[in-house]
C-alpha cells in the first residue's frame, strides 16, 4: 500500500472490509451497475431508501437524506476515528508510514478541517479563479484549432484531460518539462478513492503516489519564502491567526486537488458531451442558444455526475425515518443517486438544459462542499460552450465510448467524435 490509497478513500471503511458483495441489493462493482447506475439507485429510492447492505454499513439514495446527512455534525470525514482503521492499518507491511502522512482536510473534521479550509481559501480565492478564466479561454481555443485541423477527435484525450491538467499545472507552477509526468500520475492516483483494487492496480497507485508527494516536496521547498504567484506559493504565504500550513500539509491539498480538481473536471466535460450526443434536441438547443451553457453545465453535473458517492462515519446516534443509526457504522451517500430523486428533480432521466438544476448534490455539499466547484463550472462551460458554438455540424460517436473501470469517480477513457 502506498501513501495515498485507502486513507484517502471516498468509501467507508466497513464498506471496503466485506469480502462478498454478490448478494448486495445494491452492488456498484457488478457490470450492469457500473455501465448504468441510474435504474439501480431508483430501486434502492423505492424499496430501501435507507439501506443496510451488510452490518456496520448503509446506503442512503434519496436527495432529502443525502444532503442532510452531508450537513449532519453527528457524522466525521476522517477515517482514523473508525472503528476498523487500526485492523485496517495492521493489514499492511509498514502502517507507521500511513500514520505519519496528515490527512488532506476532504477527510478531517473541525477543528482541523476548519483551519485548513480557511488557510486555503486565502489562496483560492474567487478572484484567483476569475483570473484564469483568459488561459482557459486561450488553452480551449488552441484545442479546438486542432481539432478543426484534423475532423475527428477524441473527447477524452483531446479536450478533457488536456484542459483540466494544464490548468491544474498552470495553478502550481508545474514546469512544462514535468507536465506529462504529472498528468501520469494523476491516472494513476484516482484508483485510490476506490475499496477494492486489483494488486497490480493498487501498486502503481501507490507509486505514483509516493512518487508525486516527493516532487510535491520539492516544489513546496523552493516556494518557501519566495514571491512566486503560483498557487502553491500562495499555500506557503497563507496565514491566519499566526498559523501557516506545513509542508506536508500542502503536499497533501496539492495531492487531492490533483485528483479531485483534474479527474471530476474531466468526468464533467466527457460525460456531459456524451450525454449531449445521446440527446441532438438538446445538442441543438445549446448550439442555438448558447446563452443557457452555466444552466446547461448544471443539467450535465446533476444527469450523469462525475462523483457517484462518498461516505461517513457516525460519531453519535441519529435516526432517519425511523431508523436508528448508531456510531461506529458508515453511511455511503449516493450522491448519483440523489441527482435523480424525482422528488427533487421531476422525470430526472430526461436531459433538460433549461431545468433548474441548483439543488443538485453533484459537488457535494456541508463543510465538505469541493473547494474547486467555481474552477471546474469555469472550466465547463467554456470547454463545452465554445465545442458546440464552433462545431455546428459536431458529432459524438456515442457507441464508440468507453466507461473508465472506477466506482467513486464516474467518466470516460475514450469518446470519439467529428467537428464540422
Amino acid at each position: 500500500m502506498g501513501e495515498v490509497e485507502r486513507t484517502e478513500s471516498a468509501f467507508p471503511t466497513a464498506f471496503a472490509a466485506q469480502p462478498d458483495m454478490t448478494q448486495m441489493l445494491f452492488n456498484p462493482f457488478l457490470p450492469e451497475v457500473h455501465q448504468n447506475p441510474y435504474p439501480h439507485y431508483r430501486r434502492l429510492r423505492e424499496t430501501a431508501p435507507i439501506h443496510q447492505p451488510f452490518p456496520g454499513a448503509y446506503m442512503l439514495s434519496r436527495h432529502r437524506d443525502v444532503e442532510g446527512l452531508l450537513r449532519n455534525p453527528h457524522v466525521s470525514s476522517d477515517r482514523r476515528k473508525s472503528p476498523m482503521y487500526e485492523i485496517f492499518l495492521a493489514s499492511l507491511p509498514d502502517p507507521q508510514r500511513i500514520r505519519d502522512i496528515p490527512p488532506s482536510m476532504l477527510f478531517l473534521d473541525p477543528p482541523e478541517h476548519k483551519r485548513l479550509r480557511g488557510l486555503v481559501n486565502k489562496a483560492f480565492t474567487a478572484r484567483v479563479v476569475s483570473s484564469m478564466r483568459p488561459r482557459v479561454q486561450e488553452l480551449v481555443t488552441e484545442i479546438l484549432d486542432e481539432v478543426a485541423d484534423r475532423g475527428s477527435f477524441d473527447v477524452v484525450a483531446d479536450l478533457a484531460y488536456p484542459i483540466p491538467v494544464t490548468v491544474i499545472c498552470d495553478l502550481f507552477g508545474v514546469p512544462q518539462e514535468d507536465r506529462k509526468q504529472v498528468k501520469e500520475w494523476s491516472l494513476d492516483l484516482i484508483y485510490t478513492l476506490d475499496p477494492m483494487v486489483a494488486g497490480d492496480r493498487m501498486e502503481k497507485a501507490a507509486e505514483a503516489g509516493m512518487a508525486f508527494r516527493e516532487y510535491l516536496r520539492g516544489l513546496v521547498a523552493s516556494r518557501r519564502g519566495g514571491s512566486g504567484d503560483d498557487f502553491i506559493s500562495a499555500l506557503t504565504h497563507a496565514e491566519e491567526k499566526g498559523e501557516q500550513l506545513t509542508d506536508e500539509e500542502i503536499v497533501s491539498m496539492c495531492t487531492l486537488l490533483l485528483i479531485a480538481g483534474h479527474e471530476t473536471t474531466s468526468g464533467l466535460i466527457g460525460n456531459g458531451l456524451l450525454a449531449l450526443g445521446r440527446h441532438p434536441d438538446q445538442l441543438r438547443d445549446l448550439r442555438d442558444d448558447p446563452s443557457i451553457i452555466r444552466n446547461a453545465v448544471e443539467e450535465l453535473l446533476r444527469f450523469d455526475s462525475p462523483v457517484q458517492l462518498t461516505g461517513r462515519l457516525v460519531l453519535e446516534p441519529f435516526e432517519i425515518d425511523g431508523v436508528q443509526i448508531e456510531p461506529g457504522n458508515d453511511v455511503i451517500t449516493l450522491l448519483g443517486g440523489a441527482n435523480h430523486d424525482p422528488e427533487v428533480f421531476p422525470d430526472p432521466e430526461r436531459l433538460d438544459l433549461r431545468r433548474p438544476a441548483g439543488e443538485h448534490v453533484a459537488f457535494g455539499g456541508g463543510i465538505h462542499f469541493c473547494l474547486g466547484a467555481p474552477l471546474a463550472r469555469l472550466e465547463g462551460q467554456i470547454a463545452i460552450g465554445e465545442l458546440v458554438s464552433r462545431f455546428p455540424n459536431l458529432e459524438v460517436d456515442t457507441e464508440g465510448a468507453v466507461l473508465r473501470d472506477t466506482i467513486t469517480l464516474r467518466g470516460l477513457t475514450k469518446l470519439p467524435a467529428t467537428a464540422a
